[in-house]
């Protein structure tokens, strides 16, 4: 797959680089979110990262600049980002085996099976919504992570729950529509 400057050179590009290159600070950030100032850094933070998320694919609709790089750049930055935050309170225990070992092998099998897929059909299985809905899911649960917000709390058990189910469920659905677009790639290619 071949890319022109202009499918790389675009704003929503940038943007979805800059939220990938946001994770170093994240990474060291992480490190004492115990402290009560570090958790509004990282607040603010996290809170930056989502919105150059929502506004990435705003401004690639918006000023259709919506490209092949860019639907491997954006989940890119997304998995990315996700990956350092949920290992990194893994490693300070912050985080479950079950809960973080089912968001990094999701993760790793849409990673693995995307490049799979793109290889098979020449393009690249753009996000789905259920997948963005997972990502904000897990995403509230780490925020709440970060700023103390105690797990036993009901508002935590809710979105905590409903990720796991959605991390199961999401994951089966990528696995659908990538035997879907197999399957109607083989059957173009017999016409």
């Amino acid at each position: 797959m071949k890319f022109t400057k202009k499918e790389i050179f675009t704003i929503s590009n940038a943007i979805s680089l800059l939220r990938l290159l946001l994770v170093i600070p994240l990474w060291f950030l992480l490190e004492d979110y115990q402290s009560q100032t570090i958790r509004y850094y990282l607040f603010v933070l996290l809170l930056f990262i989502a919105s150059t998320d929502i506004l990435d694919g705003y401004l690639a609709r918006k000023l259709n600049q919506v490209t092949e790089v860019g639907k491997i750049i954006d989940p890119l930055a997304d998995k990315t980002a996700m990956a350092v935050i949920v290992i990194k309170l893994y490693l300070l225990g912050n985080i479950s085996d079950f809960y973080f070992f089912s968001i990094i092998l999701r993760d790793l099998f849409i990673f693995i099976g995307g490049i799979y897929v793109t290889r098979k059909i020449g393009k690249v299985l753009p996000s789905n919504r259920l997948g963005k809905i997972t990502v904000l899911n897990i995403g509230i649960v780490i925020l709440f992570i970060v700023i103390g917000l105690s797990k036993d709390s009901f508002i935590f058990q809710i979105f905590y729950y409903s990720s796991v189910v959605l991390i199961f469920s999401s994951l089966l659905a990528y696995l659908i529509r990538a035997k879907e677009f197999l399957a109607k790639k083989r059957s173009h290619e017999s016409i």
